[in-house]
């Protein structure tokens, strides 16, 4: 049963993958020609990262971290890392001992790589585990699809 998981999941990765690299005009969370973010940013985007998606895959953390890039590129939400995080109700783990803990090495690395432009989604602005939530309005949007245990949307 283990095994089926782990395949499906992989399965799911590498259609994710292909679908995102067949796309046209699939935007970066971030230029990677940016490098004007300070630590504190990096620190915060990785402590994030830690709290929201510790048992995903790296792909998912990244992904996770792609999604706040996103949201400071888009009009409708907040035009810096930190106010992105911090804009009340958005993530469930700001304030929890996750979130102020010190985050761990490959959080710090995924948040890296979305800081260097990798975005797995390929513009998402949400997303939210699809084991948990039933929110109407989540689900109603735009998929990009699962990674992992979240499901982004646009």
């Amino acid at each position: 049963m283990r095994n089926k998981v782990i395949y499906t999941s992989l399965a799911l990765v590498v259609a994710l993958s292909i679908l995102m690299a067949a796309s046209p005009g699939v935007a970066l969370a971030y230029s990677p020609w940016n490098t004007s973010y300070t630590q504190q940013e990096l620190m915060l985007l990785a402590r994030l990262i830690y709290a929201e998606a510790a048992g995903e895959p790296y792909i998912g953390k990244v992904a996770v971290g792609a999604v706040v890039l996103n949201r400071v590129e888009s009009s409708i939400f907040p035009d810096t890392i930190q106010g992105v995080i911090y804009e009340p109700w958005q993530f469930s783990c700001v304030g929890n001992s996750m979130f102020n803990s010190y985050p761990n090495q490959e959080s710090i690395r995924a948040a890296k790589d979305a800081l260097a432009g990798w975005d797995p989604t390929g513009g998402a602005l949400y997303y939210f585990n699809y084991h948990t939530v039933t929110n109407s309005w989540l689900w109603s949007k735009p998929a990009v699809g699962a990674i992992g245990n979240h499901w982004f949307t646009y």
